[in-house]
């Protein structure tokens, strides 16, 4: 027979709160985003079509048709893992979508994968203003990397 001696109420109670605060303070690290294309300094990117913000663009359209590159950073349990975004968008509505990384966690190279995979039927056809993804391949924390480069492709793609 094995006995074990049950963890007192407090104690639990006490580590479940802290695991909580734990990950809001990590969900609030999650999105940050930095810029690799910019219609000015196109040629510094090679990966980032040279006519990136010098499309054509009609009257009624929000953003400037072009090719845009961002990345998005995520935080996982063990890593802050990093992918790049690169947008095709033509009359508002995206065209077509790469997405690249360099997975830093055996974990990560796996989602990311499956979010890579999938991410294609989801985005192209979408409106740049709509475009936000919760879930992709069964990725949720890829997500977050991907919606900070899409913001920052709005922002590009809107000047």
């Amino acid at each position: 027979m094995i006995r074990t001696t049950a963890v007192p109420r407090p104690l639990r109670v006490g580590a479940a709160a802290a695991s909580v605060a734990g990950l809001a303070l990590l969900a609030g690290c999650a999105g940050q985003t930095t810029s690799t294309a910019d219609s000015g300094t196109a040629s510094q990117n090679p990966a980032a079509s040279a006519d990136a913000g010098s499309g054509s663009s009609s009257g009624s359209s929000s953003f400037t048709d072009g090719t845009y590159t961002a990345d998005g950073t995520y935080q996982t349990p063990e890593t802050i893992e990093k992918i790049s975004v690169t947008l095709t968008v033509a009359s508002d509505v995206v065209t077509d979508v790469e997405v690249t990384g360099e997975p830093q966690a055996q974990e990560s190279k796996r989602y990311q994968g499956e979010f890579i995979g999938g991410i294609k039927d989801v985005a192209v056809g979408k409106k740049l203003a709509d475009l936000t993804v919760d879930k992709v391949g069964g990725s949720s924390l890829t997500s977050g990397g991907f919606n900070a480069a899409v913001k920052e492709i709005r922002t590009e793609a809107a000047s």
